[in-house]
């Protein structure tokens, strides 16, 4: 097994980084690295997912929904072709850090036998992918959404 993690501090609180990581249909408009991700976030559903970091050709799967924990965590099981050849179990873990900041972890645990084969490869451009995700959601989620009333004086 294989487990890559990477994480960030974003200045929102975790219900706003939430929306902004469930917001499937926006995806396309600032995330670098899950650039498409069609279907529902319920337990047991597949999605469409289309991913890849910056440099690297995208790659297309289904993954199964296993985990839905609105505000804390969601997850999901992807295959390449049969399942053991190579599995990805991709994780994000949202924890309060106070009332207006967000711890944000983005994980994926990989097993198969491709592994061994894939592995380098894997460490350098799926960590990077995470990263540059990373970055963008901190910055997207950082902003005032778009309906926020201004507080200022007039």
């Amino acid at each position: 097994m294989l487990e890559l993690q990477t994480e960030t501090d974003i200045d929102a609180p975790v219900e706003r980084v939430w929306h902004v990581l469930m917001d499937f249909a926006a995806y396309p408009e600032w995330n670098p690295f899950i650039r498409s991700v069609q279907g529902k976030p319920d337990v047991g559903s597949r999605l469409e997912v289309e991913l890849g970091a910056s440099g690297t050709r995208p790659m297309r799967f289904r993954p199964t929904v296993k985990v839905v924990v609105p505000n804390q965590e969601f997850r999901w099981l992807g295959h390449l072709g049969i399942r053991g050849l190579f599995d990805g179990e991709h994780i994000f873990e949202l924890t309060p850090l106070n009332a207006g900041s967000t711890r944000f972890v983005q994980r994926e645990r990989f097993r198969g036998i491709f592994l061994p084969f894939l592995a380098r490869r894997l460490e350098q451009d799926v960590r990077r992918g995470f990263e540059e995700m990373n970055r963008a959601l901190r910055e997207r989620a950082s902003r005032p959404p778009q309906n926020a009333v201004p507080t200022g004086k007039a």
